[in-house]
């Protein structure tokens, strides 16, 4: 008898569907920014993306971290279908392990479900969209130019609806993305890179140094070059769609971390000139004046520091390989430290 892991014994036969568990079924795995691998075993037992993702243009070193939509409300595609299969590919797969996801919730142990369906001519049962039953293929279409495509999904557990991209695996002509609902176009590779977008931590410089003073300014700014744009670029293989998703830094918003302070400008939001550079650097003399980008503190802290906060917002566009392009929502990327601040020292002579 054969085993799943995490399922009782097999019995009496030498294969079965499953009906692939919310947590089953993987995207970003075998392909895409963690890798990419072409053998046959990898890219077809189980749901995974191959989109691969290539960061074209921004730093590449030090802290980064990926983006949060400034719309709570927005979200990637869920799943959509991906060419899996070339029909040697299959016929190889089929004969020979026969354990795989056929869709994005439905997996066959075995090599007759596979053989019969695909080799064989035989209708197969689908669980999670229609037609309920499909008609099956004849040798694997072995002399055919195209492929098999199937749905995948980043978090299958985050799509809601179960007949989304549920379709068993089908056939494309070669060249051609299949008129489905659920196909991938440019803008589906450009919202799935958005969270692929490595961006720098926010590393402030801050003066005076040390503690700040009650009262007086606290001048806060990052020199030119410090932020530049980064654009990824995602493609689907075996398709001739891609796209680039640029994000680009557009403001600095500080949170003093207390109520007893003021900031500068009074919103919070210091703008990110075209070479990169916010605000200007404190220079001795300058402890009295206001700074373009910066706090005063109203009440020394009292053990415990303030929790400055410095949040940047990028501007997220895209432009696709069909000539599509726009925007998607901005997106922030949030840091913190520890500021300290003192009353004013004077001496009584």
């Amino acid at each position: 008898m054969r085993h799943l892991r995490g399922w009782p014994p097999l019995t009496a036969v030498s294969l079965v569907t499953i009906i692939l568990a919310s947590s089953s079924a993987h995207a970003v795995g075998g392909g895409g920014v963690n890798g990419s691998t072409d053998d046959n075993r990898s890219i077809s037992a189980s749901a995974r993306s191959r989109i691969k993702v290539t960061q074209v243009s921004g730093p590449t070193g030090g802290k980064q971290g990926t983006l949060s939509s400034v719309d709570v409300n927005w979200k990637p595609p869920p799943c959509w279908y991906e060419p899996v299969f070339t029909p040697a590919q299959l016929q190889s797969f089929s004969e020979g392990n026969g354990d795989g996801d056929v869709s994005l919730r439905q997996g066959w142990l075995g090599t007759s479900l596979w053989t019969d369906h695909f080799r064989d001519e035989k209708s197969a049962a689908n669980y999670f969209a229609a037609p309920s039953t499909v008609a099956g293929y004849k040798d694997y279409n072995l002399g055919k130019d195209g492929y098999f495509w199937r749905g995948v999904a980043p978090r299958v557990s985050e799509v809601d609806d179960t007949s989304l991209c549920g379709r068993l695996m089908f056939w494309e002509n070669v060249g051609v993305v299949p008129d489905v609902p659920n196909a991938p176009t440019s803008k589906t590779l450009a919202e799935y890179a958005y969270d692929k977008v490595k961006v720098p931590a926010t590393e402030i410089e801050v003066r005076p140094e040390a503690r700040a003073t009650v009262n007086l300014p606290t001048w806060v700014w990052l020199d030119k070059g410090t932020f530049d744009e980064v654009k990824v670029r995602a493609e689907l293989p075996n398709t001739g769609l891609w796209a680039e998703t640029t994000a680009k830094p557009v403001a600095l918003h500080l949170n003093p971390g207390t109520e007893d302070a003021e900031t500068y400008p009074a919103s919070g939001d210091c703008g990110i000139d075209a070479d990169g550079s916010i605000g200007t650097p404190y220079t001795p003399g300058n402890s009295d004046k206001t700074p373009p980008c910066g706090i005063r503190y109203l009440r020394a802290t009292d053990g415990s520091p303030y929790r400055l906060t410095a949040s940047i917002t990028w501007q997220i566009t895209w432009v696709g390989s069909d000539g599509t392009g726009g925007d998607l929502p901005n997106g922030v990327f949030e840091t913190a430290q520890d500021i300290a601040v003192q009353e004013i020292q004077s001496v009584n002579r």
